[in-house]
């Protein structure tokens, strides 16, 4: 039987954690940043923690 390949443009925007945990960029910091307030592109720094039912569905592209 062959093995299952990870989607590849999945593992390269989430990362798993040693518990298990998804976690993933958070979305607005890429472009048009300038009229963007300062207060937000700070709180949009970081990643974030995925939710149960999302992170479900990542893992399983995934492989894990």
């Amino acid at each position: 039987m062959p093995k299952n390949k990870s989607h590849s443009g999945t593992s390269k925007r989430f990362k798993i954690t040693g518990s298990g945990k998804v976690l993933r960029e958070r979305a607005g910091k890429r472009h048009l940043l300038e009229h963007k307030p300062s207060r937000k592109t700070r709180r949009l720094t970081g990643n974030a923690e995925m939710a149960p039912a999302d992170a479900k569905k990542v893992k399983k592209l995934l492989g894990i």
